[in-house]
């Protein structure tokens, strides 16, 4: 009896030895790249996200009445500052917070060019949260595809850095200016 035991046993084990040998890890899933997105731009015309492969960006939710709006100085600021090094800002007027973007596509983009000097590439108004979030802001946000910079957008000027290949690598709130250090040293943390 018991050496039927032993054997049945150390079959047993043999089996799941066996078995535990054959299972491979798995894959990690592929980080999310905002490159598969094609967005209108400010004129309507479609811009393929793809087209800022090996640029390093900084998406931003903008709007043009609100307590933040004086960061536009800022982004044109940055822009400027590091576009020859392959940095790009991408603004995205969004009416989503105190109705604080209420113009046309048109009306945006005078007042930002009239009042700021934007020359950075603008988008057309999207929704960046709600029932009726755009799906790259739905892919920003979420947590299946950004674990790790996940929530819902909190107000205007929210941030996301995108290194070259696409992926969100920083994450900053409206309060964080532009221009600050924090902003400033993680761009070029993703430049180099």
């Amino acid at each position: 009896m018991f050496v039927r035991f032993v054997f049945i046993l150390v079959v047993a084990v043999s089996m799941a030895w066996s078995q535990k040998a054959e299972i491979k890890p798995m894959k990690q899933a592929a980080k999310a790249s905002i490159h598969v997105f094609t967005m209108k731009d400010i004129d309507g015309n479609d811009v393929k996200l793809s087209d800022f492969k090996d640029k390093v960006l900084l998406v931003v939710n903008v709007a043009s009445k609100c307590g933040f709006t004086r960061q536009y100085s800022g982004l044109q600021q940055i822009y400027e500052t590091y576009m020859d090094r392959g940095f790009v800002v991408l603004g995205f007027p969004a009416n989503n917070f105190g109705k604080q973007e209420p113009g046309s596509n048109e009306e945006i983009k005078e007042f930002c060019s009239v009042n700021f000097g934007v020359t950075f590439p603008m988008f057309e108004k999207i929704s960046v949260k709600g029932e009726d979030q755009h799906p790259l802001y739905k892919m920003l946000t979420e947590k299946e595809s950004n674990p790790e910079f996940s929530g819902e957008i909190t107000w205007n000027f929210n941030k996301f850095l995108i290194d070259k290949q696409g992926h969100i690598v920083a994450r900053f709130e409206s309060g964080d200016k532009p221009e600050s250090e924090k902003v400033t040293s993680a761009i070029e943390k993703s430049l180099n």
